[in-house]
């Protein structure tokens, strides 16, 4: 290990010998990660209709109670992010406004995404006494165009992730030594904030509990106990949430939504998802985004490639990191093949990924003893090269995406508000706009003449990438029948969406609205 020391470059050995302390490493990651995330602040992405779905639930638990949607009680996930949430409106004040809610929760997931980074930093130079590696983490994590986009967004993944990070910083250092001080309290430590990433979101128990369990099973040689304490901790915060329902004569009606969301994750309920019926394909998907994510999805096929030497060859550490990865694959392999499949779920894959792609890159770099002089240099070559052309790809990407605005969704509700008196009756193609205008205007579908003329439906919103994938109870035949009857007064063209775009429609003769009609609001 001494000579490959000495034929390391200058700047990683400078970085090898802690003269940059690792905390100041980790700050300069965190606000790399922060300062990417600020920029374009408010313009890009678009708002996605789960964003104002998430803010309106966390804005409910504000002055506290359990988390409500419309009135009604809601269970579909657990609270965790949602007293994030309503904790932060508490520090920052709330806002009325849909679009001033989403970005002020934005911001809470950009502090979110800081702090991941920082995690990231510790963890990667802790399982492989690689600071160069662990600076090669961070700017991956800052840069990488699908992780961006999820932590730009009000989405539960970004928070799930970092206490399933904390839970493994705190857990690896007794995978090196079972005879630690206070060994059990660090595992109960690691085990409670896994429960907290099972409190944010159901589904982190396949890559907290399941990973913990196949380790005591595989790789922790001695004092299996210790696993399997982090384990029965990581069901703690959980069972504490289901006996406060309980005790609030609310379980029956947490148990329904419950199961039914286990249906879903099993594929035996398909209402959203890539699985579902009429949404746009995988491949086709993949397709459209390759020129956004083509980094992100080569950087995913290294993983398979990188678990193998982490598994067969790594220390203790990494092989439960490994685990780690590997509960994320078959969860999403699931989710693929026959399960419910939504986009962010990448997220919990591609965090593991960059992991595992890190340590096997170490072990690829430092080689082993008796290791010709050739190949060494090859591998070391390979590592950089790969790692410039991922920085080299995202960074392209960023610069596209936040060369120009991206809002079209907040411009509409503004144009609207400044334009289209509050109470108006308006056509929606999606179920996105529903959420952006819902809580001003009178949404519905009113497709037919004899409806329209009902209601008076004076505008249509038209969201044409979302109408052309599918995402639409109408198609594109049916809304250009519609919009071609009026004139356009609003369109804003941006990345997420396409066009979108807003129609004045005069309202159909009276004859029309003696018929019965359905199909409303």
């Amino acid at each position: 290990m001494a000579v490959v020391s000495k034929a390391l470059p200058v700047s990683v050995a400078w970085l090898r010998s802690r003269a940059v302390p690792l905390w100041l490493v980790a700050g300069l990651m965190a606000a790399l990660t922060g300062a990417l995330r600020l920029v374009g602040f408010g313009q890009t992405p678009d708002v996605f209709g789960d964003e104002v779905y998430y803010w309106h639930i966390g804005h409910s638990v504000e002055s506290g109670g359990f988390p409500r949607y419309k009135g009604g009680l809601f269970f579909l996930h657990p609270p965790g992010y949602f007293y994030l949430e309503g904790g932060w409106e508490k520090l920052f004040g709330a806002h009325a406004d849909v679009i001033s809610g989403v970005h002020q929760m934005r911001l809470l997931n950009a502090v979110l995404a800081v702090i991941t980074a920082a995690v990231l930093v510790f963890l990667i130079t802790r399982v492989t006494r690689s600071v160069p590696a662990a600076v090669a983490v961070g700017l991956v994590f800052a840069f990488d165009p699908f992780i961006l986009r999820l932590n730009d967004r009000v989405l539960i993944e970004t928070s799930m992730m970092l206490w399933v990070l904390l839970g493994y910083l705190v857990l690896v250092p007794l995978t090196e030594s079972d005879r630690r001080p206070r060994a059990r309290g660090r595992a109960i430590a690691g085990g409670l904030l896994f429960g907290i990433a099972i409190l944010t979101k159901d589904v982190a128990a396949l890559i907290t509990v399941l990973p913990l369990l196949a380790a005591a099973l595989f790789t922790w040689r001695s004092r299996r106990s210790l696993p399997l304490i982090a384990a029965a901790a990581a069901t703690v915060p959980y069972a504490i949430y289901v006996v406060i329902v309980g005790a609030a004569g609310h379980f029956d009606a947490m148990w329904a939504v419950k199961t039914h969301g286990i249906r879903r994750l099993l594929g035996q309920v398909q209402e959203t998802g890539f699985n579902s019926a009429g949404a746009p394909s995988l491949t086709q998907r993949v397709a459209e985004e390759m020129s956004n994510f083509g980094g992100t999805y080569a950087l995913l096929t290294l993983g398979p490639l990188a678990v193998i030497p982490v598994l067969r060859r790594g220390n203790r550490a990494q092989r439960l990191l490994g685990i780690w990865y590997l509960s994320a694959s078959i969860a999403l392999a699931y989710a693929v093949l026959k399960g419910t499949l939504e986009e962010q779920a990448l997220y919990m894959l591609l965090v593991p990924t960059i992991v595992v792609a890190a340590m096997a890159a170490v072990r690829l770099w430092e080689g082993r003893a008796g290791r010709p002089a050739l190949r060494a240099g090859v591998a070391r070559t390979t590592t950089v090269l790969v790692l410039a052309a991922a920085l080299t790809a995202s960074g392209f990407t960023y610069a596209q995406t936040r060369a120009r605005p991206d809002d079209g969704y907040p411009q509409l509700r503004q144009y609207m508000l400044d334009h289209v008196p509050r109470g108006s009756r308006v056509i929606s193609t999606t179920g996105s706009v529903d959420l952006i205008l819902g809580d001003r205007y009178r949404i519905g579908r009113w497709y037919k003449p004899q409806d329209r003329a009902r209601e008076r439906a004076a505008y249509v919103v038209a969201t044409w990438r979302l109408i052309d994938q599918g995402y639409s109870p109408f198609s594109r035949r049916q809304v250009q029948d519609l919009t071609r009857q009026g004139h356009m007064v609003f369109s804003f063209h941006g990345r997420t969406y396409g066009t979108v775009a807003l129609y004045r429609l005069p309202l159909p003769p009276v004859p029309h609205a003696a018929g019965a009609g359905g199909g409303g609001g």
